[in-house]
């Protein structure tokens, strides 16, 4: 493997579970179960871990000593749930508007997904998609064509809600396709996450966003100055408590933590997973599936 190779994460790296600070945890969890159609995976005192058996996807910490971060702030654009089958997206979608009325934020035809947005009760953003065949995707030069077409959610509906789907979000495959961030700028996004970390570039929109992921996918982190542009480093706050991704093995595991290490970027190691902060404080752990 050359030098160049080993510092790219990576075909076989994903996304895992994402950690939210909560302040009402029975509310979040009735959101994420009854709304989205999570299962309820285990809870023990005040931490709640969501997702399918197996495949965890959420984790939910309960600080009601928090607050919500002010106005600008980098943190949580939004947690990405992909679904494997567009009726058991088309049940969610269905679930969460219907349960939860006045969350939906919008939807968009992306080309490589098509996506419904929505903001839990503590104002996380959440986007529930489907992805079109890769086999579709076009790429020019490493770049992914992405766009942002209308889509309407109520004919998405009509086309694929099944009869079962009108009363249960079902327990189809479901888990986090990709992370959405805030940030203070994108040029130190891109250092962080592409020339340190070892992401790959996929679309890069100036200095207002770039996505990024391993092994072809159209992205794991997305990271936006949408609304959070020049902020700096994130202090104790409700929302993102942790971002978590997943290498192939435990010499990709360790490899990572030298490259972050060689580059001055504060790792904890502690054998099974490397913790680290990116450069506005959002925590990030990553472990090895073997």
């Amino acid at each position: 493997m050359s030098a160049a190779q080993q510092d790219i994460l990576s075909a076989g790296t994903g996304m895992g579970a994402v950690t939210l600070k909560v302040g009402n945890l029975d509310r979040m969890i009735g959101y994420y179960t009854q709304g989205v159609g999570l299962d309820l995976l285990s809870q023990e005192g005040d931490t709640a871990v969501l997702g399918r058996p197996g495949r965890p996807s959420l984790i939910l910490q309960l600080t009601p000593e928090l607050k919500h971060a002010p106005q600008g702030s980098a943190g949580l654009y939004h947690t990405a749930f992909l679904f494997a089958e567009k009726p058991d997206l088309a049940a969610s979608v269905y679930s969460v508007a219907r349960k939860f009325p006045n969350t939906f934020t919008g939807s968009s035809n992306h080309y490589v997904s098509e996506a419904f947005y929505f903001n839990d009760p503590e104002g996380n953003g959440v986007e529930l998609y489907w992805d079109t065949d890769p086999a579709s995707w076009k790429w020019n030069n490493g770049s992914i064509h992405m766009g942002t077409e209308y889509l309407d959610p109520n004919r998405f509906l009509q086309e694929n809600i099944t009869e079962a789907g009108m009363t249960d979000t079902g327990n189809g495959d479901a888990g986090v396709g990709h992370v959405h961030l805030k940030v203070g700028d994108i040029r130190t996004a891109k250092e962080f996450y592409v020339d340190t970390v070892g992401f790959e570039t996929t679309i890069e929109y100036g200095t207002q966003a770039l996505f990024v992921s391993a092994g072809g996918y159209h992205h794991h982190l997305g990271m936006n100055t949408w609304e959070s542009s020049g902020a700096g480093a994130r202090t104790p706050a409700l929302g993102l408590g942790e971002v978590s991704i997943k290498v192939p093995t435990a010499e990709e595991l360790g490899a990572l933590s030298e490259r972050l290490s060689s580059r001055k970027v504060e790792v904890l190691n502690t054998g099974t997973e490397v913790r680290f902060n990116d450069p506005w404080a959002n925590l990030v752990r990553v472990t090895a599936e073997v």
